[in-house]
């Protein structure tokens, strides 16, 4: 499994390309101008089957109109954040300073959904707190497994819990939901820098005790 790193936007999200050996990926959340992520995936062979959004905030959707093409299948998003697809208010773009809406999602997702890209199986977790509609991505590839963790989880921290579909009790209760993925494995949030599920049981003080 390869996975790429992007940067985007204002707020500095994480985009992610993951791919497996064959050029099988997707992309998650291109929250901002995403020339680098289009010449990378052009450049790299890799065959787009999705773009996946862990929710619908402004800053993680804010790139997907320019990479919308390049996805065989479209947009994928949980069904409870999928009006924020269009609807700048919902999305709280146009509080941003710039006003993003898009066409409907191709396919609304829930909890326990499995993706089959390539060699690849992409479960979605529905992990609600953030926004009603936020999803963790649990991948595996043979043996190797990962897990994008949007806004739900970060290192040493969670989302923000006090923007409209926010609450905090249902996001430490989302939490819940990651206890029983491997110590070991890699946490990639949708800002900062990768964790683990081990690190952030020792070190984060909002991991339910």
């Amino acid at each position: 499994m390869k996975i790429k790193r992007f940067a985007l936007g204002a707020l500095w999200t994480n985009c992610y390309v993951v791919s497996d050996a064959n050029g099988d990926g997707i992309v998650v959340d291109p929250g901002g101008p995403a020339v680098e992520v289009e010449e990378y995936i052009r450049d790299n062979d890799i065959r787009l089957h999705w773009i996946i959004l862990t929710h619908g905030h402004g800053d993680h959707i804010g790139g997907v109109s320019e990479l919308r093409n390049l996805s065989e299948n479209g947009i994928a998003i949980h069904a409870e954040d999928a009006d924020c697809l269009v609807d700048a208010n919902r999305n709280l773009s146009a509080f941003m300073g710039a006003s993003v809406e898009l066409p409907s999602a191709d396919r609304k997702l829930n909890d326990g959904d499995i993706l089959k890209v390539g060699n690849m199986n992409i479960r979605v977790i529905h992990t609600p707190g953030h926004t009603l509609g936020g999803i963790c991505l649990h991948i595996t590839e043979g043996e190797e497994e990962i897990l994008i963790s949007g806004d739900t989880l970060f290192a040493r921290s969670i989302g923000r819990s006090d923007l409209p579909g926010g609450d905090e009790d249902v996001l430490i209760d989302s939490l819940k939901k990651l206890s029983d993925l491997p110590e070991k494995i890699r946490v990639f949030p949708g800002h900062g820098p990768e964790t683990t599920i081990g690190a952030e049981k020792l070190y984060n003080p909002y991991w339910p005790r």
